[in-house]
């Protein structure tokens, strides 16, 4: 069995997805960011960077004691490698294709899409966020055409076959209107989007929830504050 330790976000989209295009069984664990259990001393013996998506496969290949997997583009490389399905391991060419557009979305896509997502929030009372968001828009529209100009003469993202690297891209580009992107601009993209969106496996896989949504109404004053204490300008764990 595969625990999930899971929160609807991009990145634990990637896992759920996964999971449902594999069709093996899995049990979601609710990380409720916003209530703080991403640092619960349980969750960071899985996750030390106390961020979540982490699986624990209590049934790994080979047997022996459960193990434990951290940030989401380790965990999709752990699973694809094990079901042998959506990472070839037989072919080092296409293999490593698929291995530098999974990176490329875990140190480019995903941060960069963040960081803009986060700068646009900013209160104009938190001071000038111009060049910030000028510079994470312009950042996001270049990646926009970085994968655009990767789709114009392959199918997929890593060539002509639905991979791992499909599946860490597509959530990011879920909310493309809200980044601002026109996706008429990218038409490779918007054609990708849309074979992607209609898979029955993805449509699964985004439906996954981890419980009701939370009322932030129902919470006490003196919760709102523990949690801005714990969520918020975060800084470096002491050491035990």
């Amino acid at each position: 069995m595969i625990d999930v330790h899971y929160w609807p976000t991009n990145n634990g989209i990637k896992v759920t997805i996964l999971l449902e295009e594999l069709g093996i069984p899995y049990r979601i664990v609710p990380v409720n960011l916003g209530r703080g259990d991403q640092f619960a001393d349980d969750f960071l013996a899985i996750s030390p960077n106390n961020r979540m998506p982490a699986i624990v496969d209590t049934e790994p290949s080979g047997g022996g004691p459960a193990l434990s997997v951290f940030e989401s583009a380790a965990i999709l490389f752990y699973l694809a490698e094990k079901e042998g399905r959506f990472w070839p391991q037989d072919d080092v060419h296409a293999r490593y294709e698929i291995v530098q557009w999974v990176v490329w979305q875990a140190a480019n896509q995903g941060p960069k899409f963040g960081e803009r997502g986060h700068f646009a929030q900013v209160p104009e009372s938190a001071g000038d966020q111009s060049y910030a968001r000028r510079r994470f828009d312009d950042e996001v529209h270049r990646l926009y055409g970085v994968l655009n100009n990767r789709l114009y003469d392959r199918r997929y993202v890593a060539g002509d076959t639905y991979t791992i690297a499909d599946i860490a891209a597509y959530p990011y580009t879920m909310s493309w209107r809200q980044q601002g992107i026109d996706l008429d601009e990218f038409r490779y993209v918007r054609r990708w989007f849309e074979e992607i969106s209609a898979r029955p496996g993805v449509q699964r896989g985004l439906a996954v929830t981890a419980g009701p949504p939370e009322d932030p109404a129902s919470l006490s004053a003196e919760e709102l504050e523990r949690r801005r204490g714990i969520l918020f300008n975060q800084r470096a764990r002491p050491a035990p």
